[in-house]
């Protein structure tokens, strides 16, 4: 009777450790899927789709699928808020991922501090904002990207290296904004030298708005270069009124833009008009071309997107909105989800949230295919400090080889 007692305790152990083993890894995800900004959210969740798919039709992490929990924020705050409360409390998710934006994360971060004694924390949200870089909220969040102020530093040292000393920033006026702003303005400091001019606009501008007091404004400054830290349809439209009113010195981007769905505007645009958009402008990434065939995670990048295809998520489909077959933000989330996984297969069983800290710090340097080391540490939760430098041509944003093309005609 024991024996058989045994055996049955065995077998139902087995059950449940099968049972267990056959659950999905929740990741929550709130981020823009609809408004003007939601090719930001689509695209990231698009790329990591297409690893996630892979390694899900490759046995999971152990047996276990990955899959995302998505709700929608707008590009707001409040709504993030409510749902990062939702995604912790009743979605039970096991950690949260691919958040977008910086007015959206900064506000969600004394939530993470609030949940500490659940071991809740973020994984590479697409901002490059400092408050999750920074005390006190450092220690609840990861990043893979270089922050907004490297990027920034490195086009203000670049445009001063050709002549152009004079920068205006044009900026969204939030927390992503002042963010950028205060970059330049740090990259500025450095060279002895001020922003000469500045205009912003409010989050959620459409690309019909107009943004002709904004070039009005910054154009009485007669900067030499004009960095702008926004969305891609108020940057479409304060680019498109800049060479409407007949300006053509360079304008710069940050990597939040949403490269793809800029181009796509302003080329749309000189179909329309017959006039020339798309000359004179630099986007900086966080992410190599995905042009560049001659790096692996490139190659594994468009060939993961090409067997998937990663649709837009169903409850999302009710605007009209057509994805870029690859693109910076989607190779972005490819990367997020890639390195993810990594972090999932080295974590201990059975997965537990208070095991993702040590493990994530202790990681030996990752290879993600991208030609640069990844690594973790107690000091440091920021994976990459790679900025890249683009300019639009034929359609695409290609990097930059030389910069001489903007160099100022009075140097």
């Amino acid at each position: 009777m024991k024996k058989a007692i045994l055996i049955l305790s065995i077998l139902l152990l087995g059950i449940s450790t099968v049972s267990s083993a056959a659950e999905p890894i929740i990741l929550g995800v709130s981020a823009a899927f609809t408004g003007p900004s939601r090719g930001l959210g689509i695209e990231l969740y698009r790329g990591s789709m297409a690893y996630f798919s892979y390694i899900n039709d490759n046995g999971g992490i152990r047996g276990q699928s990955i899959q995302l929990k998505l709700l929608d924020d707008g590009y707001n705050p409040y709504p993030c808020i409510k749902n990062t409360v939702r995604l912790i409390e009743t979605e039970e998710a096991f950690l949260l991922f691919n958040y977008v934006g910086t007015p959206t994360v900064t506000r969600i971060l004394p939530l993470l501090r609030r949940y500490e004694a659940e071991y809740v924390y973020l994984f590479f949200p697409f901002t490059g904002a400092q408050p999750q870089r920074e005390a006190p909220y450092d220690r609840y969040a990861f990043n893979l990207r270089a922050s907004y102020r490297q990027e920034t530093a490195g086009l203000v040292d670049q445009f001063i290296k050709i002549g152009r000393r004079k920068i205006a920033v044009f900026y969204q006026a939030d927390a992503y904004g002042r963010s950028g702003w205060a970059g330049v303005r740090f990259g500025l400091k450095n060279h002895n030298l001020d922003i000469v001019g500045e205009a912003t606009y409010r989050r959620g501008a459409e690309y019909n708005d107009s943004m002709t007091e904004q070039v009005e404004i910054l154009k009485r400054a007669n900067p030499d270069a004009i960095i702008c830290v926004g969305a891609y349809a108020a940057c479409a439209a304060f680019i498109r009124d800049a060479r409407l009113f007949g300006w053509d010195i360079p304008i710069a981007n940050l990597s939040f833009v949403g490269s793809e769905n800029l181009a796509r505007l302003l080329i749309s645009e000189e179909t329309r008009t017959g006039r020339r958009f798309t000359d004179n402008l630099i986007n900086s990434q966080v992410v190599p071309s995905y042009e560049d065939l001659s790096i692996s995670a490139v190659k594994e990048y468009r060939k993961l997107m090409e067997t998937y295809a990663p649709p837009i998520p169903e409850q999302f489909q009710e605007d009209a909105y057509d994805s870029p077959e690859y693109s910076f933000v989607s190779f972005e989330g490819f990367l997020n989800a890639k390195l993810l996984v990594e972090i999932l297969k080295r974590l201990p069983q059975p997965l537990r949230k208070r095991d993702i800290v040590p493990t994530v710090e202790s990681m030996p340097v990752i290879d993600l295919g991208v030609g640069v080391p990844i690594k973790f540490s107690k000091n440091r939760h920021q994976a990459s400090s790679e900025v890249y430098f683009t300019t639009l041509k034929d359609g695409k944003f290609i990097p930059i080889d030389d910069w001489s093309r903007w160099i100022k005609n009075d140097v």
